[in-house]
């Protein structure tokens, strides 16, 4: 099941993308080159996987003649419903990023979560939504999960608030599955998982959680939800800050050995 229900349109508009481009002489590098992106970019959206922004459609239309065929097409897309909007930019680099750091400290992070936690999240949405669209949404997150599987996955580091692992969203039986599927992960090359356990004197994070992100230009991301809303941000200094606070928690956080060993305890507790 796609991610988005406009899937298909994507594939179009870059497929016009690389028909124009291949018409004026342009490689997927040149073209990049031209506009400051990179080849792997300018690729992204002409196989349909990163979305081409109005802006950027306007400016190639100017550039390769097109006569706003680019911009129109944008424009005449079905809306996209299933992820929000705010949420698109932050998927398209999470798919592509070469780095992921996350906290949490309401819910697992949605890279960690089972296909049953995960709808155990989505039926705890207010308002309810309706149950096939709480499958649609499950599968999407479950989607999300497979650049552990590509063939160059990202090195990921993650930090939970001890209380997310011991909530028991979605019933026991949910929960340990979820907490042996932790301890699995927790074992992964590549992949760090720390607790930072209840107690402490000191929290970095008091303002919420947060995602970095490193793209494979080697660009800093960072990422922020709110209640109806998110952030990505590309201001240097504020994903500096951001980067300062996630160094601390993981001083603060238990190490990934004593991460283990409490999952392992939390397992045996069941």
């Amino acid at each position: 099941m796609s991610t988005r229900k406009n899937a298909s349109a994507m594939k179009m508009v870059g497929a016009l993308l690389a028909l124009y481009r291949q018409a004026a002489g342009y490689t997927q590098r040149s073209l990049g080159e031209e506009f400051g992106i990179s080849e792997q970019q300018v690729a992204s959206i002409e196989q349909g996987r990163r979305p081409l922004k109005p802006d950027v459609a306007e400016k190639l239309d100017e550039f390769l003649g097109t006569k706003g065929a680019l911009s129109v097409a944008v424009s005449r897309m079905p809306e996209v419903d299933l992820v929000p909007l705010w949420a698109e930019e932050y998927l398209d680099r999470e798919r592509e990023a070469i780095a992921i750091s996350s906290y949490e400290n309401q819910v697992l992070p949605g890279l960690l979560q089972t296909e049953a936690y995960a709808r155990a999240v989505f039926r705890s949405r207010i308002p309810a939504l309706r149950e096939a669209d709480i499958e649609r949404h499950v599968a999407a997150r479950v989607e999300r999960q497979a650049i552990f599987q590509s063939p160059e996955p990202p090195t990921t580091c993650f930090v939970i608030w001890e209380a997310v692992l011991r909530d028991r969203l979605g019933g026991e039986q949910v929960h340990h599955e979820q907490l042996r599927h932790l301890r699995e992960h927790s074992e992964h090359p590549g992949l760090t998982l720390q607790v930072l356990p209840l107690g402490r004197t000191t929290h970095a994070a008091l303002d919420g959680p947060f995602v970095l992100l490193e793209t494979p230009e080697h660009q800093r991301l960072a990422y922020t939800e709110t209640q109806r809303g998110s952030q990505l941000i590309a201001n240097p200094d504020e994903v500096a800050i951001l980067t300062q606070r996630c160094a601390m928690l993981r001083s603060q956080a238990l190490t990934p050995e004593d991460t283990r060993n409490l999952l392992d305890r939390l397992l045996g507790e069941q």
